[in-house]
């Protein structure tokens, strides 16, 4: 069994420097920009430790892991656009950057690389991987229409939420796991385990960092705090208020809304959310949802120890700042 020093090692020696050096440069410069902007590399790692939980072959399983990568690009390049965002991580978004016609076909660019990384993996098991990451795919997109229909709605509820961000976030986690257990030649039974311990990884990764865009540090996270405020997005902090708010509060939000001054806007919010405890409520969900992961990871029939580098990897994904 490998290290995760080794496996982040593999994975940046083969992908330190994309191939995206082509012609013509206004569709590749773009392509370029956001692969470079550092980010957590979560999904690929999760792949190949996956595969390496179940004794595959790590070096066979990097372009597939590549893919996963490619395909979450993919995601932010569009959601910075519907989102209007203008950093990421610090630094310019691409549409921002490049202006939104090459930041569209730079996106699809993105997501056809990822199907040419997964053609690179073994054949046998193409069929299968395949089926998994479609599957993932029509999902995410699915998720990120959810998304956009929320914000003209005051009823959301939290099952509605928890289903939205497990298609838009959650399903590239799970997606990336089961693709690597596959690779690892796991059982279909252990493939479905991995998948749900995924999912409700990706469901706590997706709470809190709704929390760290309101309570988190701007300098560590990179980006304006308070943008879902802003942007009146229907995250768990924003439904759990509705939820639970008296009437007169309910209408101090709702005037909210409306404020143009966001300074005020996201002040006056963060305010009904600490008379409601909504911070503490958040990260409780979030803490649930960790413990339900493990649960999924524990059920999975290979030794503990085989196990040890996904616990590690979770808890620093549950455990994140930024």
């Amino acid at each position: 069994m490998l290290t995760i020093k080794e496996i982040v090692g593999y994975y940046t020696a083969k992908f330190s420097v994309t191939d995206f050096h082509l012609e013509p440069s206004g569709l590749y410069e773009p392509m370029e920009h956001i692969m470079s902007i550092p980010g957590k590399r979560i999904r690929p790692l999760l792949l190949l430790l996956a595969c390496d939980a179940f004794s595959g072959d790590v070096q066979a399983s990097l372009s597939a892991a590549h893919a996963m990568e490619l395909f979450h690009n993919f995601t932010l390049v569009h959601d910075d656009i519907m989102d209007d965002a203008t950093l990421r991580r610090g630094i310019p978004t691409v549409h921002e950057k490049f202006g939104l016609n090459a930041s569209v076909l730079s996106g699809d660019a993105l997501f056809a690389y990822a199907y040419k990384y997964l053609c690179e993996a073994p054949v046998h098991y193409q069929p299968h991987i395949f089926q998994v990451f479609t599957k993932a795919a029509i999902e995410i997109l699915e998720g990120q229409q959810m998304d956009m229909d929320f914000e003209s709605r005051l009823d959301v509820t939290v099952d509605e939420y928890l289903k939205m961000i497990g298609y838009k976030t959650s399903v590239l986690l799970a997606c990336a796991l089961q693709t690597g257990s596959i690779l690892g030649g796991a059982s279909i039974a252990d493939q479905m385990n991995l998948y749900n311990f995924g999912l409700k990884l990706g469901l706590s990764f997706q709470i809190k960092d709704d929390w760290l865009d309101t309570f988190g540090d701007n300098a560590k996270v990179g980006k304006k705090i308070g943008g879902d405020i802003i942007q009146n997005k229907k995250t768990y902090l924003l439904i759990t208020l509705l939820l639970e708010a008296g009437d007169t509060d309910k209408a101090a939000l709702l005037k909210l809304f409306t404020e143009k001054n966001e300074d005020k806007k996201v002040e006056g919010v963060k305010a009904l959310y600490a008379q409601y405890n909504i911070s503490e409520k958040t990260l409780d969900r979030a803490e649930a949802l960790y413990n339900e992961a493990l649960t999924s990871l524990a059920d999975i029939s290979i030794p503990d120890a085989d196990k040890a580098n996904l616990r590690t990897m979770a808890k620093i994904i549950h455990d994140r700042d930024f």
